[in-house]
C-alpha cells in the first residue's frame, strides 16, 4: 500500500486495553497501523517481500516503512479493535492456531486428491512424528484424528505447544508434503490455508514466520 519514510508518519504506543503491554501504533493520514514486523537494515528483501504478500496476496492495507537503521512493516488497524481481543490467542497460540490449519489443509489435500489410503498412510506418518517428538496432549491415535479433522475455533482449547514445537511440526509437515506431493508447490499456497485466521493474528503469524529460517520452505 504504502513505503513510507520516518519523516511522514507518527508513531505512539498506547496501552492494550486487555493486556499488561503497549502497542506501537503508525500513524499517517488519519490511518493507524499496528506493528507486525521488524527487519535489520540488510534485511530489505525480506522487509519488502512480507509487505508484498500482505498487500499482493492478502489485500491488506500495509506500511512498508523505511528507516536508516531498520525496516519494519505495520497493518491496518481500528485503535478500537484492540478493544475487541479480549479472549484472542497469545502470540504462541497464534503459532499453534496457525500450524494446525497448515497441517488439516495438508491433510485434506492429500485426501481429496490422492485418495483415503494416502490419507491414512499421512496420519500414520504425522502420528509417528508428533510421537517421537513428544509433543503434548497428542500420544493416541485418537487424539491425533482430531487434530487433523477438528476445527480449532471447535477444540476445547489449543494444545500447550511451545514455538519449538510449531518450528518442528512446520518442518516435519513440508517434508512430508514434499513426499506425498512429489513437489512443494503445497507449501506456496499458505495464506490461502490461512483464511479463517482473524486479520490481527494472521499479520503476527506471517511477521514472525518471515523472520523464521522456515519462510524459505514455506513461501
Amino acid at each position: 500500500m504504502f513505503i513510507l519514510k520516518r519523516q511522514d508518519v507518527e508513531i505512539s504506543t498506547v496501552q492494550h486495553p486487555t493486556r499488561d503491554q503497549q502497542v506501537p501504533i503508525l500513524h499517517y493520514q488519519e490511518q493507524t497501523f499496528r506493528l507486525v514486523s521488524v527487519f535489520k537494515s540488510n534485511q530489505e528483501v525480506e522487509a519488502k517481500a512480507l509487505w508484498r504478500s500482505l498487500t499482493d496476496n492478502r489485500g491488506k492495507a500495509c506500511v512498508l516503512l523505511e528507516e536508516p537503521e531498520r525496516f519494519s512493516v505495520w497493518g491496518k488497524i481500528r485503535l478500537e479493535q484492540l478493544g475487541s481481543e479480549t479472549g484472542s490467542h497469545s502470540s504462541t497460540e497464534i503459532l499453534i492456531l496457525a500450524s494446525i490449519l497448515l497441517l488439516q489443509a495438508v491433510y485434506m489435500d492429500i485426501e481429496d486428491l490422492l485418495g483415503n489410503r494416502q490419507a491414512k498412510l499421512f496420519e500414520k506418518d504425522i502420528a509417528k512424528v508428533l510421537q517421537q517428538k513428544q509433543f503434548p496432549q497428542v500420544s493416541s491415535p485418537e487424539a491425533v484424528k482430531s487434530l487433523l479433522t477438528v476445527e480449532p475455533a471447535q477444540m476445547p482449547k489449543l494444545p500447550t505447544w511451545q514455538e519449538t514445537h510449531v518450528i518442528i511440526l512446520l518442518e516435519e509437515l513440508h517434508g512430508l508434503g514434499k513426499i506425498y506431493f512429489g513437489d512443494t508447490n503445497f507449501a506456496h499456497q499458505l495464506e490461502d490455508r490461512l483464511l479463517d485466521m482473524e486479520d490481527d493474528e494472521l499479520l503476527v503469524f506471517m511477521g514472525w514466520l518471515n523472520q523464521s529460517p522456515l519462510s524459505k520452505l514455506w513461501y
